[in-house]
Formats: structure tokens, sequence, C-alpha cells
């Protein structure tokens, strides 16, 4: 049977999702069936995928958070990511954690292919 993936993904950082989203993709079953919603920051994934998660077996959240001169670097970083696990093992679907939090712009550049180790994670918790 056809998984069926749900990729959330921030473009806050176009250039940095772009390259999350090709990276995620390349590795994803050419069988499967995937649906891509973009949202405008990573504190939306989340919500996003909470309104979807009876539609899909596996998730993916796409997304990067560069740190500024305020904390709120650390509050999306820590929410979302505590968000997104509890959604997870509430529902027990896997959801792929590909958002990258990088010090600067030089950094998220350097780090906008690690879509694939988000995706290669969702794909062996679903074989399990």
């Amino acid at each position: 049977m056809k998984k069926k993936y749900l990729i959330v993904i921030a473009d806050y950082y176009k250039d940095i999702s772009n390259g999350l989203l090709s990276s995620a993709k390349s590795i994803l079953p050419k069988s499967s069936l995937i649906k891509i919603i973009n949202v405008p920051g990573v504190f939306e994934i989340p919500v996003t995928i909470s309104k979807n998660i009876k539609k899909y077996d596996a998730f993916l959240a796409l997304g990067c958070v560069i740190k500024g001169q305020t904390p709120h670097f650390d509050f999306i970083s820590h929410s979302s990511t505590d968000a997104i696990m509890k959604l997870s093992v509430e529902n027990k679907k896997p959801i792929g954690n590909g958002i990258i939090t990088c010090l600067n712009m030089r950094q998220a550049i350097a780090r906008k292919k690690k879509g694939r180790e988000a995706a290669q994670a969702v794909i062996s918790v679903l074989s399990q």
C-alpha cells in the first residue's frame, strides 16, 4: 500500500527551505503520495500537522530558524520541537524534524540538505 506523506515547510527563508525540501524528496519512495503545505514560519508547522494528522501516515517538518539579537530564537526552537515530539508520540505517527537551527545564514546554507536526514528517519520508523 502506498504511504501518504505530508511535508509542512516554513518558507520564511525560501532558499534554505527549497534545499531542505529538495533533499527530503530525493529519498522518499517514488511510489508514495506526497503533499506539501507551505506555512509562513516554523511556529506554524505543528498546528498544520495537527490539523492533518489523521489523513497521512508520516510527516516531515522542514524549516530554518536563525539566531538573532533576542531570545525569540530559543522560544521558537524549543516550542516547535516540543510540539512536534508531542504530536508524534500522542498520535503514534512519525514526524521527521527537519527544522534546522543556526547561528547565522552561512550555517543555514551549509545545512540546507538536512531534509534528507529527516526523511530517512521517517522512512525508517514507518518500516518497523
